[in-house]
């Protein structure tokens, strides 16, 4: 496809484009360019993306006796 034509159809070239199609643009009748989709960052979690904006305090690993009852699978009241 000519520049002139990409210029009038570059929506449906983009469409083209994030379909998978090989869209290659070129000048004079020599390809210059290829439309391709943005390759996105996998969602998810970043490794270090919290470092320095997370702080605990020095007893974070004191155990809560009532909460350590409850994953041994009693509570306070004594039942099951």
């Amino acid at each position: 496809m000519n520049i002139y034509e990409a210029k009038t159809q570059l929506s449906q070239l983009l469409d083209q484009a994030t379909a998978g199609e090989d869209v290659v643009i070129a000048r004079n009748g020599r390809p210059v360019a290829r439309l391709v989709p943005v390759q996105r960052a996998p969602h998810g979690r970043r490794p270090g993306s919290l470092k320095g904006k997370i702080h605990l305090p020095s007893d974070h690993r004191d155990v809560d006796a009532q909460i350590a009852d409850m994953f041994d699978g009693e509570n306070r009241a004594g039942t099951r």
